[in-house]
């Protein structure tokens, strides 16, 4: 099965991490908590991504879910 994810919106999610906290990027788009995993990947071939960040610092979580640089957004929803 080669599954397409969602997507959830077509630009990227700046979100404020806190250092040392674990967060889990939903790779599927189907999640109610966007960027974050709710667990709607259930069923699929989907996991979500954890990323522990080292610093506190705002990043740019990718809201299209067709990054290559997965969970970072790299300008993919540009291209949809």
């Amino acid at each position: 099965m080669n599954e397409v994810p969602v997507i959830a919106q077509k630009a990227p999610y700046p979100i404020e991490l806190k250092a040392g906290k674990t967060y889990y990027w939903c790779r599927c788009g189907r999640s109610q908590r966007q960027p974050f995993c709710d667990g709607s990947h259930t069923g699929t071939e989907f996991e979500p991504v954890p990323l522990t960040a080292t610093q506190s610092e705002t990043v740019y979580l990718c809201g299209c879910k067709r990054t290559k640089n997965q969970p970072f957004c790299d300008g993919a929803h540009q291209t949809l």
